[in-house]
């Protein structure tokens, strides 16, 4: 199976990014899944209904959020109508929609896509990201169940990435990182055949301070003192990811390497 993965849509920019270019990039690759991290797509804080169907509608088959998941209110209610979007796993009991589905491409083969907060560096003391991923795992084993299985694990600290990473090896297919809107250079194949990396990077524009217009940030590192809202930066976005294939018998990565379409960070896909 060929699946891609997109890290953190940030703002317009990003939005301009995916629907541009993820249908192109679904054609040419010849993709089968596709997840979206869009928990910033929507003036960087949150993720709207009509910005939901926007990165559906461009060739995303799920959408996963993170700890912004509910900024913009309306999330509430969408969430519940729209199986295709999915929060953490460990975000809260009360919170409406589900941290794990498993969904199925366009030739039947079911994938489960999951995702955790983690705790390190976090602001605020979200449930232990491990056990709740532990359980999903148990449920829905590869080669079994599913076909592949896909864990977004959003989290500050890159050494909590990995240990998810290393705890599920084996287990998974694909373990990402997302939050840090950074791309790390550690795109991998576990020793288990998991696929990981411990950023895929954000789908905005990088001549800015992780996606936010640079004036303002500079200006409280600078002064200490805010002036103004954060707002996302709007030059041309980076789609930054990963790219996947796996084992469709065991579930097991076969190939993975790192994505970066158009704007300042643009390289050639995978080989």
């Amino acid at each position: 199976m060929k699946i891609l993965f997109l890290g953190d849509v940030m703002g317009r920019a990003g939005r301009t990014a995916i629907a541009e270019t993820l249908p192109k990039l679904r054609a040419d690759w010849k993709l089968d899944f596709v997840v979206v991290n869009g928990e910033n797509a929507t003036s960087g804080h949150g993720l709207s209904g009509d910005h939901a169907k926007l990165i559906l509608e461009a060739g995303a088959d799920v959408i996963t959020l993170g700890d912004h998941a509910f900024d913009q209110k309306d999330m509430m209610g969408f969430i519940e109508k729209e199986p295709r979007i999915i929060r953490p796993l460990n975000f809260s009991k009360a919170a409406p929609g589900a941290g794990a589905r498993v969904f199925s491409d366009a030739r039947g083969r079911k994938v489960l896509v999951a995702q955790a907060l983690g705790q390190v560096f976090m602001k605020r003391p979200f449930d232990d990201p491990f056990s709740a991923l532990d359980g999903v795992l148990r449920q829905y084993p590869m080669g079994g169940a599913v076909q592949a299985s896909l864990i977004d694990i959003h989290c500050e600290a890159t050494s909590e990435k990995m240990a998810v990473g290393h705890y599920c090896d084996g287990r998974a297919s694909i373990v990402v990182g997302t939050h840090t809107h950074v791309p790390t250079a550690d795109a991998m194949i576990l020793p288990g055949g998991t696929a990981f990396q411990s950023d895929a990077g954000m789908c905005g524009d990088y001549n800015s301070v992780i996606g936010m217009d640079k004036a303002e940030p500079l200006r409280r590192f600078i002064t200490g003192m805010p002036k103004a809202r954060f707002s996302p930066a709007n030059e041309p976005a980076t789609l930054s990811g990963l790219y996947i294939e796996t084992d469709d018998k065991t579930g097991k990565a076969t190939k993975v390497s790192m994505v970066r379409q158009g704007g300042r960070l643009s390289q050639a896909g995978p080989a």
